[in-house]
C-alpha cells in the first residue's frame, strides 16, 4: 500500500487551464478524462515495451506468445482464433507468426481434421518462455501502478470497465461458458 499523494499537477490540468483561461463557458471534463487515459496509455505502453526488451521481445511477440499460452493446454489454436483473440488482421498475424516460427517459439501446421484451417500452437520453448514473461511481464506492471491502493486499482478498473462497455467493447461473460 501506498501513502496518499498531496494533489498533484499534471499536463492535462495545464490544457485544461488553458482552455479555462481561453473559453471559460466549456466544460473541459471529457477531456479531462479522456486526455489523461490517452496520455497514460501511451507511458504504460512505453513501459510495457521498455521491459519486455530486457528480454528481447517485442509487445507483439509476447501478445501471441501469452495468447497461445492463456488458451490453456495443449496451447493450441486456429490461425482465425488468434487472430481474432490478438485483434490484428490475418496479414499482420501471418507475419507475426513467420517471424515467431523462425524464433522456434511456436508452430504452424495444418489441421488434419480440416485441410483449410492452420493451427498454431507453443514449441516447448516458446511455453517456457512466455510462463517467464507473463511472470516479469506481471511484476511490471505492478510497478506501473504502485501508486494506487488494491482498492482504488479495483475502482479504476471498474470504471475503465464501464467506459469501455459504453464504448462498444462487449465480451461474453467467461463464467457463463
Amino acid at each position: 500500500m501506498t501513502e496518499q499523494q498531496p494533489h498533484q499537477h499534471d499536463g492535462v490540468d495545464r490544457i485544461t487551464a488553458q482552455w479555462y483561461a481561453v473559453r471559460p463557458d466549456l466544460d473541459t471534463s471529457p477531456m479531462a478524462v479522456i486526455g489523461r487515459v490517452s496520455r497514460a496509455s501511451r507511458l504504460l505502453e512505453r513501459g510495457i515495451k521498455e521491459n519486455l526488451a530486457l528480454h528481447g521481445i517485442e509487445p507483439w511477440e509476447f501478445d501471441v506468445l501469452a495468447t497461445l499460452l492463456r488458451s490453456g493446454p495443449p496451447h493450441v489454436l486456429t490461425a482465425g482464433e488468434l487472430s481474432s483473440a490478438a485483434m490484428v488482421s490475418s496479414a499482420a498475424l501471418t507475419n507475426r507468426i513467420d517471424h515467431l516460427v523462425e524464433k522456434g517459439l511456436v508452430d504452424r501446421a495444418v489441421d488434419p481434421a480440416h485441410r483449410r484451417r492452420v493451427l498454431i500452437s507453443l514449441t516447448d520453448g516458446g511455453r517456457e518462455l512466455a510462463n517467464r514473461l507473463v511472470e516479469h511481464h506481471l511484476a511490471g506492471e505492478e510497478r506501473q501502478l504502485a501508486g494506487l491502493t488494491a482498492t482504488e486499482r479495483d475502482q479504476l478498473a471498474g470504471l475503465l470497465r464501464r467506459v469501455l462497455v459504453t464504448l462498444g467493447d462487449h465480451v461474453e461473460d467467461p463464467a457463463r461458458r
